[in-house]
């Protein structure tokens, strides 16, 4: 699994998803888009941040694939793309496959040793 990291298109599309998910900011954004579509100020203001970097926030959610933008005179609008989180739910569900797989040989080989102890 380590190799799908930096070598395909899907790990290339995940890094830019975790990489956008790393941030509070970026996060607070998409909770609230979650509400709705919303202008770069709208998304600025309750987070506290300048026009700018809201604008640099907003690009790297675009290039992780979270959210689209429409521009519309001299406002550009952003929503959360509903599609956004299905790469991720995937790769999760898979590492947790493997996850619960292992921990169940770790309660077994526990089990065995502290049946060995009696």
């Amino acid at each position: 699994m380590a190799t799908e990291m930096h070598t395909t298109p899907e790990g290339a599309r995940l890094d830019r998803m975790f990489f956008a998910l790393a941030d509070v900011n970026r996060r607070g954004m998409l909770s609230l888009l979650s509400r709705g579509p919303a202008s770069v100020s709208e998304l600025a203001e309750p987070l506290q941040i300048a026009l700018p970097s809201a604008v640099k926030h907003l690009a790297v959610l675009e290039q992780g694939g979270f959210v689209a933008s429409q521009k519309s005179g001299r406002v550009r609008t952003y929503a959360v793309d509903p599609e956004a989180f299905h790469a991720m739910e995937v790769w999760l569900a898979r590492h947790k496959t493997v996850l619960n797989t292992q921990f169940d040989r770790l309660d077994a080989y526990l089990a065995a040793q502290k049946g060995k102890t009696k």
